[in-house]
C-alpha cells in the first residue's frame, strides 16, 4: 500500500513529539502537579496564539480551490474558535480572568515567533502551506491528549482533567483527523520537492511547539525586560 504523506511526516516528527511527553510542563499536566501560575501563563499565551492560529484557517479558506476544501477550513476555524477556545475561557473564569483580559494578553517572544512563522508561510504560499502550518499543533495536541488520558487519574484531576479530556476527546480527534486528511489530499501527486517543503513546515512548527512548552514551564516573555 502506498505511503500517505502524513505517514512519512509522522516518522519524522514522532521522536520530537515523544519528547513532549517527557517535558516537565506536559508531564505536570498529566500527573496533576504542574504549578498553577505556570498553567495560567500557558493558558493566556495559548489563547492569543489560537487567535492567530485561527487566521491561518481563514487564509486557507480564502485560498481554497474548491468548495469542499473551503468548507473544511471553515469548519476547522469554527472548531478552534468555539470548541477549543471555550476551554481557555472556562479556565480563565475559574482563575478570575475576564475575556477582555485574555484578549489583551501581550504575546511572548515564542508566541510572536511561532505565529509570525505560520502566517508568513500561509500568506506567501498556496492552500497547502496553510494546512501544513497548523497541522503540528492540532495533531500533536491530540497525540499528547490521547497519551495523557491513559495515565492514572489524569482525566479526573480537579484542575487539569478537563484539558486532558478535551484534547483526547472524539471532537478534538476529529479536528486533528480532518487536518491530517486535508494535508494528505492536498499533498497527493505533488512533486517530491514540494512535499519536502511542506514536511519542513511541519517539522519547524513541531519545534515551535516544544519551545511553547518551554515558554510555559519558564513563564517566559522576552529575554530581557524593557528599560524604557
Amino acid at each position: 500500500m502506498e505511503q500517505k504523506f502524513s505517514d512519512r511526516v509522522f516518522e519524522r516528527v514522532k521522536p520530537l513529539w515523544n519528547s513532549y511527553l517527557e517535558h516537565p510542563f506536559v508531564k505536570g499536566i498529566g500527573e496533576g502537579n504542574v504549578d498553577e501560575e505556570k498553567f495560567k501563563h500557558y493558558m493566556k499565551q495559548d489563547y492569543i496564539y489560537l487567535i492567530e492560529y485561527s487566521r491561518v484557517f481563514a487564509i486557507g479558506a480564502a485560498k481554497a480551490h474548491n468548495l469542499k476544501t473551503m468548507t473544511m477550513f471553515a469548519n476547522l476555524l469554527s472548531g478552534t474558535m468555539n470548541y477549543e477556545m471555550d476551554l481557555h475561557r472556562e479556565y480563565a473564569a475559574r482563575f478570575g480572568i475576564s475575556n477582555e483580559e485574555l484578549e489583551a494578553t501581550e504575546p511572548s517572544a515564542t508566541v510572536t515567533a511561532y505565529t509570525s512563522y505560520m502566517l508568513n508561510k500561509a500568506q506567501n504560499g498556496g492552500v497547502e502551506n496553510a494546512i501544513a502550518s497548523v497541522l503540528a499543533c492540532a495533531w500533536s495536541y491530540n497525540f499528547i491528549g490521547k497519551e495523557l488520558a491513559t495515565w492514572p487519574g489524569a482525566t479526573e484531576h480537579e484542575l487539569y482533567g478537563n484539558w486532558v479530556k478535551l484534547y483526547s476527546s472524539e471532537e478534538f480527534t476529529k479536528i486533528a483527523e480532518d487536518c491530517i486528511n486535508l494535508i494528505n489530499n492536498i499533498a497527493e501527486g505533488k512533486p517530491e520537492h514540494e512535499q519536502k517543503e511542506l514536511e519542513e513546515i511541519i517539522v519547524k512548527t513541531s519545534y515551535f511547539e516544544y519551545m511553547f512548552w518551554n515558554m510555559a514551564e519558564n513563564k517566559s516573555f522576552w529575554p530581557v525586560e524593557p528599560t524604557v
